[in-house]
């Protein structure tokens, strides 16, 4: 295959190609070296895997979702301020068109306004924001719910797959200890061809090596795409959490909007009487 090494590569690097003891110990540290990389590789993603269900991070999800939650309802409560604002702000467009504006006459409409409109249309402003903000905090809290529980059924398979593959890891560091070890052995041994024993040793530890490996990378390559799936599905609970409160909040929004709009008009038509008073 277009991707395989050389030959000479197995020459100089197999130790079941070794012909001295030196050779033998040289060729055995790469072998650990690998393996510990391999090993440690799998530790980091078995931690960035479990990072997202300790507390702390499942405290900071929680804090994020009430922190959109608390802008979006911002927003909704500016609108209705804003709401209010228009209202008498077009009351005093309407005396500015009626007679000229500016001058007393434009301060004490302002200050009869101040005095027996605006303080209708504050209470309205609060009465409608009050009630938003109570569907909206139920609506958090049944959908916080939703989220832990969402979590938590999620947490089940990957603690599982945690435990699985934890082990794994933790063989392979011991499998670099014995490397290293018989690499000392063979170093000490002092130079000259290879000992029955050792060769033996030497073979065996690479056919170890090769299955160890073989299998910490397919374990490390399946934990990858496991780990994508976790964060899109982690990222998916919290994106309906948020949208199933927004909802709950716009449909709040809609049912008082009517009862909104009657109470501003009722206090815009008072208000005309001021105006043309």
């Amino acid at each position: 295959m277009a991707h395989d090494l050389p030959e000479w590569v197995a020459e100089l690097t197999d130790p079941r190609r070794a012909e001295t003891l030196d050779e033998l110990a040289d060729r055995l540290v790469p072998l650990a070296e690998h393996v510990i990389d391999v090993s440690r590789r799998l530790n980091a993603q078995l931690g960035e895997l479990n990072d997202p269900f300790k507390r702390e991070a499942l405290y900071e999800r929680v804090e994020s979702l009430k922190g959109r939650v608390g802008e979006s309802l911002e927003e909704v409560n500016a609108e209705i301020a804003a709401s209010v604002r228009q209202r008498v702000e077009r009351i005093l467009a309407d005396w500015t068109d009626r007679a000229g504006g500016g001058g007393p006459g434009e301060r004490e409409l302002r200050r009869r306004l101040d005095r027996e409109i605006v303080p209708a249309l504050t209470r309205q402003q609060q009465d409608v924001a009050e009630r938003v903000a109570a569907r909206t905090s139920k609506a958090l809290e049944e959908a916080t719910q939703l989220l832990l529980t969402r979590i938590e059924q999620l947490a089940e398979p990957v603690t599982d797959l945690v435990h699985h593959v934890l082990p794994l890891a933790h063989d392979g560091l011991a499998l670099a200890g014995r490397i290293s070890t018989l690499s000392g052995r063979a170093r000490t041994a002092g130079p000259g061809p290879i000992p029955d024993d050792l060769r033996d040793a030497g073979t065996e530890t690479s056919r170890a090596f090769d299955e160890a490996v073989a299998r910490l990378e397919l374990e490390w390559s399946a934990l990858g795409a496991r780990s994508a799936t976790v964060r899109a599905a982690l990222r998916g609970a919290e994106e309906s959490a948020f949208s199933q409160v927004v909802e709950a909040m716009n449909r709040c929004v809609e049912e008082l909007a009517l009862s909104h709009v009657q109470a501003l008009d009722a206090a815009e038509a008072k208000a005309r009487t001021l105006v043309e008073g």
